[in-house]
């Protein structure tokens, strides 16, 4: 019997009750119980015998009904102390010092369809609740769940109090404006992610939490939104950055722009053809314009094509697509590049040496050679070896493999969870300081 359990069968499951020993009460503390989601978490548990062994377990339902679990090993110090900071796992999910492994390694359980992405869709209405539970024992993953000591539950947020969130259909421009509390101003960033399309907010209300009016910005399959990547016209971002640099709150002249993949390459075209955007940070990006031409006034950049008879397919029904982009520095595909070196503003390139999606490092570098080449310092170049593909705010969990919603299929990301995760920490603060300096 199986104890990871669907989030269905969570609702109907009863844990055992807790058991504590007469004179030595087990606690679980967790600091901060309630904060915002890129908070690191400090955990400890007390009140156990000297050396004793249990397991950690993590579980959340995320919005769409799934369960998301995780366990560690760990053994308790001679006073009967196991806190995370100090004290490695021995076994389960992960192993060594990782004081946020808990939540970095949480993926879907075992009942659950695999290859699934922890996301909050409603950053707003509800915290997303982490619950923590300390199991006797170290656990065999495919054995009952033993006597449960302690547990807590903790909510992480995703829009600090007094964020406001503003749903935007301005002219042709749809999305999201996340404002700080307080009148402002604040530096404006517009905030992209990935191919996948939709409206993706959870990066955009932390940004808000931390101080920027931070737009939303969808550019595919929502609403009256293109339903596939065909063509884009530049007409639409600019029009989304003419509306926050002008917006009241924001502080302007100039605004930022953030992408993720595909968002990554718009967001270099933006800085590079809209005098508004002043800085921008390309996460896992591409030096070249992909997947559907850009037309901008009477110009249009084409599209670096896939050719998927470079797709591998892997022993477990696992999409390789490393290889699927043509390549951008081919002086036949010279036409997609993105003429970076006309930007008067200022890049965060950040990639991870792991990256299996696409080869975001070597284009990283080969952007900084090109604004080299042309006298220019005006970027920073952040590479994180053991990194994979999707970079997000940090206590992400890590995937090493997720499904893509073009294809439908699950696509290797690559990375090594700790790495991967530690690269979330730092890059999250580094981006932050960069659009502080680049937006005051």
């Amino acid at each position: 019997m199986l104890w990871k359990i669907t989030s269905r069968a969570l609702r109907l499951w009863k844990p055992p009750p807790l058991h504590h020993h007469a004179l030595r009460p087990v606690s679980l503390s967790v600091y901060p119980q309630a904060g915002l989601a890129d908070e690191r978490l400090q955990i400890k548990v007390q009140g156990l015998s000297p050396r004793q062994q249990v397991t950690l377990r993590a579980l959340v339902v995320d919005d769409q009904d799934c369960l998301f679990d995780s366990c560690a090993h760990y053994e308790a110090d001679n006073s009967g102390l196991i806190d995370l900071e100090r004290d490695p796992s021995h076994g389960g999910d992960y192993s060594g010092v990782l004081p946020m492994g808990p939540l970095w390694s949480l993926s879907p359980s075992v009942m659950e369809k695999p290859y699934k992405r922890l996301e909050k869709k409603d950053v707003q209405k509800l915290p997303m609740v982490l619950e923590l539970l300390v199991h006797k024992g170290h656990l065999n993953p495919t054995a009952i769940p033993g006597e449960v000591t302690a547990r807590v539950k903790v909510h992480r947020l995703f829009c600090g109090p007094g964020v406001r969130r503003i749903r935007l259909r301005e002219g042709m421009v749809r999305g999201t404006l996340f404002l700080p509390p307080g009148e402002g101003p604040f530096p404006g960033v517009i905030d992209m992610f990935g191919d996948d399309g939709g409206l993706v907010e959870y990066r955009s209300s932390l940004l808000a939490s931390r101080g920027f009016a931070a737009l939303a910005l969808p550019y595919v399959a929502f609403e009256d939104l293109p339903p596939a990547m065909t063509e884009f016209h530049m007409d639409y971002f600019e029009q989304a950055a003419d509306f926050l640099a002008r917006h009241p709150k924001v502080r302007g002249p100039g605004v930022a722009v953030i992408g993720t993949g595909k968002g990554a390459d718009l967001a270099l075209s933006m800085i590079t053809f809209l005098p508004q955007v002043v800085a921008a940070v390309s996460i896992s990006g591409c030096c070249a314009n992909t997947a559907a031409s850009l037309r901008f006034r009477n110009f249009t950049m084409p599209a670096l094509q896939y050719n998927m008879n470079r797709v591998k397919i892997l022993d477990s029904a696992v999409f390789d697509v490393f290889e699927a982009l043509d390549d951008p520095l081919n002086p036949s595909n010279s036409q997609c590049l993105i003429p970076v070196e006309k930007a008067d503003g200022h890049f965060l390139f950040i990639v991870g040496e792991d990256d299996c999606n696409w080869k975001s490092s070597v284009y990283a570098k080969a952007l900084a050679h090109r604004l080299q080449e042309n006298d220019k310092e005006n970027f920073t170049l952040l590479t994180y070896p053991g990194a994979g593909h999707r970079i997000d705010p940090p206590c992400s969990p890590f995937c090493y493999t997720t499904i893509d919603r073009v294809l439908g299929v699950p696509i290797v990301g690559g990375g090594q969870l700790e790495a991967h995760c530690r690269a979330q920490e730092d890059s999250w603060v580094k981006i932050q300081d960069f659009l502080n300096l680049h937006l005051k």
